[in-house]
């Protein structure tokens, strides 16, 4: 098989243990923790690596910012031959106790956002696979990294004019945060018979500004940045448990 399309990549490059993540540069982060790392592609918002973490090929791609980009990356992923898929992203809290750099692990995700309808009606789940949630819990709980486990919700906007009572209403369900790529990964990848979960690194706190909350990260709190190293690891250790 050739090239796909958007990822650049070909299936004899791709590991079935995949790291996807929104931001390119998030990519070299993944990577410095892994060895004899490769760069693969980097074409428009998709940059792969690969390497390996404690003898087993890692790939790490990004997808962008969004459900139809990330989609895009995880059906050419799955046409290469991925099997075992963990998103390291951000999210921004949905609830008062859930401080800055604080993890969120994804059990299942409300389907707000267009990318996943597109495939199938919002009644059919959005659920991480529970081997990779049991890899993840495990690191953190090990590593007594603070972290909270449910559900998340998944959106096409942050920026809507009623975005402010939307946040309220899920937050009053017990939803724990908010991005916008997990639900679209936790439903395709189960319909492409792929084990997918989702851990997130909070940066917005809730009720907080989400201007502010993304330049603070975007300046590399340090808190942040260590909520995404954490994050990193657990979904490599999650990785490395699977066959």
């Amino acid at each position: 098989m050739s090239k796909q399309p958007h990822i650049a990549v070909s299936p004899q490059q791709v590991a079935e243990h995949v790291i996807v993540c929104g931001e390119p540069d998030r990519v070299n982060r993944i990577s410095a923790l892994l060895e004899q790392v490769e760069l693969l592609a980097d074409n428009r918002e998709f940059r792969l690596m690969n390497g390996l973490y404690q003898g087993k090929l890692i790939t790490v791609c990004s997808t962008g910012v969004g459900a139809p980009s990330a989609i895009i990356a995880l059906e050419e992923l799955n046409l290469c031959g991925a099997k075992y898929v963990v998103r390291v992203g951000s999210a921004g809290a949905l609830q008062h106790d859930i401080a800055l750099g604080e993890l969120i692990v994804a059990e299942a995700a409300v389907r707000d956002e267009g990318g996943s309808k597109a495939y199938v009606a919002s009644e059919f789940p959005a659920c991480a696979n529970r081997h990779l949630l049991f890899g993840i819990e495990a690191y953190l709980v090990e590593n007594n990294y603070p972290a909270h486990v449910g559900l998340v919700r998944s959106h096409d906007s942050f920026y809507r004019d009623d975005e402010d009572s939307i946040c309220q209403l899920w937050s009053q369900k017990g939803v724990l945060g908010a991005d916008m790529e997990t639900s679209a990964l936790l439903t395709v990848g189960r319909l492409r018979g792929l084990k997918v979960a989702s851990i997130l690194n909070n940066v917005v706190l809730y009720q907080q500004d989400v201007q502010d909350g993304v330049n603070q990260y975007v300046n590399a709190d340090n808190v942040m940045m260590q909520g995404e190293l954490v994050a990193s690891r657990a979904a490599l250790h999650a990785l490395w448990l699977q066959p």
